[in-house]
């Protein structure tokens, strides 16, 4: 009975993998896929919840707007006051060394992850870092993953984390609950992220191939 709910995640993986859509386009086709199945398969889906439906949509994707948009006007304050370029040189004065210079990076990027949009850290810091980690004789693709780490564990913690909010505002849970539940798994991704950035080999095997 629940197979074409199933089939949900694995088709959109599936199409994405393919090439068939992008992940933009990947939103729309679920749209009308859950449409389809709850509709005229499962029949549960009736006109009268058009409206409470778009209302939770608006609700929980403008709160989310506005801290992104809130996130990208703090980036550009940073970057016109040359605040990131000022880390990188502190930095490149403090040590040559390629391991603490990770270390180093890692905890800037958790910092900032935690004030700015994804997006946003990336753009403003990527062009900055990059050139530092090069010299120092570290791959950009490995760099890349660490800076990629670090994003989605600053998006999951106070007080702008992007994808906090996000489920916060669909599953309607309290921000203090969702602190109480989520640090068991941000410790392990705090794990995962020092072996990222300590085994470059275990990231690079794919790539080197």
């Amino acid at each position: 009975e629940s197979i074409w709910a199933l089939l949900f995640p694995f088709g959109i993986i599936a199409g994405l993998r393919m090439g068939m859509f992008t992940p933009s386009e990947a939103g729309a086709v679920a749209v009308v896929y859950c449409l389809i199945v709850g509709s005229f398969i499962y029949k549960e889906l009736k006109w009268e919840y058009a409206w409470p439906i778009m209302k939770e949509t608006i609700y929980g994707t403008s709160s989310v707007v506005l801290i992104i948009v809130a996130a990208s006007f703090f980036g550009y304050y940073l970057n016109w006051e040359r605040i990131p370029q000022q880390i990188t040189s502190a930095m490149l004065d403090f040590t040559r060394d390629p391991y603490m210079m990770l270390m180093l990076i890692n905890v800037l990027l958790l910092i900032l992850g935690m004030f700015l949009e994804g997006g946003a850290a990336l753009i403003i810091l990527a062009p900055l870092l990059v050139p530092v980690v090069t010299k120092l004789g570290v791959d950009p693709v490995h760099f890349g993953i660490i800076c990629i780490v670090n994003i989605m564990i600053g998006g999951l913690t106070p007080p702008f984390g992007s994808m906090m909010f996000t489920v916060c505002a669909i599953t309607d849970t309290p921000l203090g609950d969702f602190f109480k539940e989520v640090w068991p798994f941000i410790v392990a991704l705090l794990i995962t992220l020092l072996i990222v950035t300590y085994v470059p080999g275990l990231v690079m095997f794919l790539p080197n191939l």
